[in-house]
């Protein structure tokens, strides 16, 4: 299935401005900010964006018949609009799991569907395997059950074969004697009380995931990096989760699969994406066997991709 003919806009539906915006007290020290478009009296569909700490984009609503669906998204705590910026304190998978069952509460929704990529993707399971009787489908993108190997290969050795020219400033951001293990190495930079240090491990760490999400190197998704705003948050929240093994047991996810056999699970993947390679994919899917996978040929890890928005918008408009 070729895309080369497509554009983005062509794929997916006209921009949409929220009709309702606040945010909600989910802990004594954090708040999330919500927002809510579309039909109010339409599907409603909870959007779990990535990273963790990567924060809803507008773009995200696009993705939806807004005639259809209730679209709702949030951002997890410490980014996006939600305070305070940057906070790891109290600030786990299980809270995250929590926060998403109380805007659902909150906003007085019975059950909605479930719509997330990459670290979304992840969240979007553990959500399901929590509140199996909350979620009406799962809509996936960028399978990540953040297992040693999946970490193992996007942040140490692996995809650095690949791309080994933008992993060389990744890596030599750090020194030598720290280099076995990079994770733990940027962790005690992104945890520092020097806010430059701070600033500068997360510029490189942000840069190495913005250069390898596409299949063709995108300069908008480089020029992340340099939005220190943006890379702080998603740099020390990912790290944060990563160095804690995201607060669950290895293979959580697959170990608890038994608990969403029932919730219709659709996947997408692109063939050549390589934070999140289609392994794990292959895997869900196998252990789901009334899961729909499609992987999609000429496409990396973002859902800004044609092949993968428009496969997407074809799921979104199927359930």
């Amino acid at each position: 299935m070729s895309t080369q003919s497509s554009s983005l806009s062509d794929v997916l539906y006209p921009e949409i401005e929220p009709h309702s915006t606040g945010n909600l007290q989910v802990s004594p020290l954090h708040t999330i900010a919500w927002e809510r478009c579309g039909n109010p009296q339409g599907q409603p569909v909870i959007v779990i964006h990535g990273g963790p700490g990567g924060g809803s984009q507008p773009s995200y609503r696009q993705y939806f018949n807004p005639e259809k669906f209730d679209i709702i998204q949030f951002d997890q705590r410490g980014c996006g609009k939600s305070k305070p910026y940057a906070e790891l304190e109290d600030n786990n998978t299980h809270s995250s799991v929590g926060d998403i069952e109380a805007l659902r509460e909150f906003l007085g929704i019975d059950t909605w569907h479930v719509f997330g990529g990459s670290w979304g993707s992840t969240l979007a399971l553990i959500y399901a395997q929590n509140h199996p009787d909350r979620a009406q489908s799962l809509i996936l993108r960028g399978i990540f059950m953040c297992r040693k190997s999946e970490l193992h290969w996007f942040y140490q050795e692996g995809a650095s074969h690949i791309f080994p020219d933008a992993f060389d400033s990744y890596r030599g951001h750090i020194p030598k004697q720290e280099q076995e293990n990079l994770i733990e190495a940027y962790h005690r930079r992104l945890t520092s009380e020097d806010v430059e240090i701070r600033r500068a491990a997360a510029k490189e760490w942000t840069r190495w995931e913005m250069a390898t999400s596409r299949l063709i190197p995108d300069t908008e998704y480089l020029e992340k990096a340099e939005d220190l705003d943006f890379a702080v948050a998603f740099a020390r929240i990912e790290c944060h989760y990563f160095i804690n093994a995201i607060f669950v047991e290895e293979a959580h996810i697959l170990n608890n699969v038994d608990k969403i056999q029932h919730i219709p699970t659709f996947i997408v993947q692109g063939r050549y994406d390589v934070v999140c390679p289609t392994r794990s994919a292959w895997e869900l899917h196998k252990a789901l066997p009334n899961s729909e996978l499609s992987i999609i040929p000429d496409s990396g890890h973002s859902m800004g991709e044609v092949g993968i928005a428009k496969e997407l918008v074809n799921f979104t408009d199927s359930v």
